[in-house]
């Protein structure tokens, strides 16, 4: 018995075959930590590798399952978690200095419903700093690389979640979307990323950038791998006051469903097929619009009006939710302390000017000015009430289609190093991703194609609130018809 070829075998065929006994837990483990010790050091996905705790946790599982017990609907799946979640008695330094050595005394409710269906954790992954950047090179400890492209970035801020699947050192991930943090890295890793509704998975333990736009959420390298993460993952739970009391949905009944798409309605937003995209992108996004129409698909106009604001609205209502929720990293409670300081406050200025890096700090500044007496309603309250007009063209929108379709990036996977001097390049990144998170509807990128360059292209499906299985169904009606989401980074240097 020995473990499957983990860069062809899906996370759900992983938990098929752990529970009929095909091949061990530890058989997976060993195999996915093998795979991250030859390869990662390239890559850079993960900033920690709980091999101890992974083989003990894997090995329980075949104990169980030999002695006859129930060993979890995901029993034995080896899994990759941003490290923005806590994870009890495990370092969780969100990407960040100032949280070096922190390690949680309590468990997030994403990870511990993960551990209880019986899912293996390999390690924490790497992640720009505090959730903030769009190419994971943000991050304070090493920058991640594309597995396709090793030169190139692979998106951010869950840029480690989306290479370590890309590249097949986990078998799914759990990463974070506060404006695009899930589905853009996922379209220039060339995976499976889904932001479900705001409030759909528990926010309880996973450290907030901007509590009112954070996400978290699933990446699998096919639409049912990604669903079988969510299906376990989302529910109410009191110990976040944002979860939503609604029955979880028949995810990845929806993902593999027969019935087709057949008279569902596409909605064109015109406003996400504007000048500034590029040309190949547009290309294999309308083919794959194309596929859809092919299927029985009706595709009709819409348009989002306000979404020409919404980079606008969102990095005035982000920042300002960023400086409130890290100012409680002083210095005192937990994660750095600066050694030497005459008083308090050279302590909170030593500690947070050494522990942040720019762009925190940068989203900090621009925060603490919106919020200052004198222009709160005129900078985060006037965002507020636009970012209501964002919601409410979606709503107007599905009221005449089912899910929309648009690309994900309007750029493939840029060079390292190539926008981090122009932060106004960088924000323009989540163009097609930041209205979706302001209005808190779920929203999912998929592999549809490839440029000349080699370089994933992903197709971002977005439902209304708590359609999510329609997403996962037109999804995966897309995907039984392509081969895109098959092709792996076996010809980079990095998999050789």
């Amino acid at each position: 018995m020995s473990a499957p070829d983990l860069t062809t075998t899906s996370l759900v065929a992983q938990a098929t075959g752990v529970r009929e006994g095909k091949w061990k837990a530890r058989d997976l483990v060993d195999g996915y930590l093998d795979r991250i010790a030859r390869l990662d050091p390239k890559i850079g996905s993960y900033l920690l590798v709980d091999a101890v705790g992974a083989r003990r946790t894997a090995d329980a599982i075949d104990a169980r399952r030999a002695a006859g017990g129930d060993i979890g609907v995901l029993g034995g799946v080896p899994l990759g978690v941003k490290d923005i979640y806590s994870t009890r008695g495990i370092e969780t330094t969100c990407g960040s200095k100032i949280l070096k050595g922190y390690v949680p005394p309590y468990e997030s409710t994403a990870t511990a419903r993960l551990a209880a269906a019986g899912t293996v954790m390999l390690g924490k992954l790497n992640m720009d700093e505090f959730a903030m950047g769009s190419s994971n090179e943000n991050s304070a400890f090493h920058p991640v690389r594309n597995p396709w492209d090793l030169t190139r970035v692979p998106g951010g801020s869950s840029g480690g979640s989306a290479a370590a699947v890309a590249a097949s050192l986990c078998a799914g991930s759990l990463g974070t979307d506060t404006g695009g943090s899930i589905r853009q890295p996922a379209a220039l890793c060339g995976v499976t990323g889904m932001k479900p509704t705001y409030g759909r998975v528990s926010r309880h333990g996973v450290i907030a950038f901007a509590s009112s736009l954070d996400h978290p959420g699933p990446f699998g390298r096919t639409v049912e791998d990604t669903a079988a993460i969510l299906e376990v993952m989302a529910g109410h739970d009191p110990l976040d006051a944002t979860s939503i009391e609604a029955p979880v949905g028949r995810y990845r009944a929806a993902a593999t469903s027969k019935e087709g798409i057949a008279g569902l309605r596409i909605g064109l937003p015109a406003e996400y097929f504007a000048a500034g995209m590029d040309p190949e992108i547009e290309a294999a996004v309308r083919a794959a619009i194309a596929e859809l129409e092919k299927q029985g698909a009706q595709v009709v106009p819409v348009s989002l009006p306000h979404t020409k604001y919404a980079i606008s609205v969102y990095y005035l209502v982000c920042t300002a939710e960023a400086s409130s929720n890290l100012a409680r990293y002083d210095g005192v409670r937990y994660g750095l302390r600066t050694a030497e300081a005459a008083n308090l406050d050279e302590l909170y200025a030593a500690t947070r000017g050494e522990g942040f890096g720019p762009e925190p700090k940068r989203r900090i500044i621009l925060g603490t000015y919106v919020l200052r007496s004198g222009f709160y309603e005129a900078y985060y309250g006037k965002a507020s009430r636009v970012r209501r007009k964002i919601a409410e063209d979606f709503a107007r929108a599905f009221a005449s289609c089912d899910v929309l379709a648009t690309p994900t990036s309007p750029l493939p996977a840029f060079k390292l190093g190539e926008k981090l001097a122009d932060p106004l390049q960088m924000y323009l990144a989540d163009i097609y991703t930041v209205a979706p998170a302001l209005a808190g509807v779920p929203a999912m990128s998929q592999c549809c194609g490839f440029t000349r360059a080699g370089l994933p292209i992903g197709l971002q499906l977005i439902g209304p609130t708590l359609g999510e299985e329609t997403v996962f169904r037109v999804a995966g009606a897309y995907e039984r018809a392509t081969s895109f989401h098959l092709q792996r980074p076996t010809g980079s240097e990095a998999l050789s």
